[in-house]
């Protein structure tokens, strides 16, 4: 069943570190899933990203040869969020996560900052 193979997914999804919200969308920009974020925000990420799916596979198709020229994921980051974007036929899957850096800064404060009390500071990956 395809609806419990999307259940197992997104169950697999909230048990990386820093994951933190997801939609569910159709090629036409109907949300069809979402959690942890507003109705309102899916929308104006799901705006957002498929005009930006759009654009991408357009100049990759025009960049790079077949069968180099699909673009299968785009990964963004800014300082609030990590974005991975996928397009998987007439779906499209956003996940937002804490960016890695934010992701090390809870597990320190979580564990007494060991690293601190080390005299290390801690690295990014």
């Amino acid at each position: 069943n395809a609806g419990s193979e999307v259940d197992d997914v997104i169950r697999d999804l909230k048990k990386i570190p820093g994951f933190h919200a997801y939609a569910i969308l159709n090629n036409d920009g109907i949300i069809i899933k979402y959690d942890a974020m507003t109705y309102k925000e899916a929308v104006h990420h799901a705006h957002l990203v498929l005009s930006l799916c759009s654009k991408a596979s357009r100049y990759i198709r025009d960049l790079l040869d077949p069968p180099d020229n699909e673009v299968e994921s785009i990964r963004l980051r800014t300082h609030e969020y990590e974005m991975i974007i996928a397009q998987h036929s007439n779906f499209t899957v956003i996940a937002t996560q804490n960016p890695s850096n934010k992701v090390e800064a809870s597990k320190a404060a979580t564990t007494g900052g060991e690293a601190a009390k080390e005299g290390e500071t801690a690295k990014p990956p």
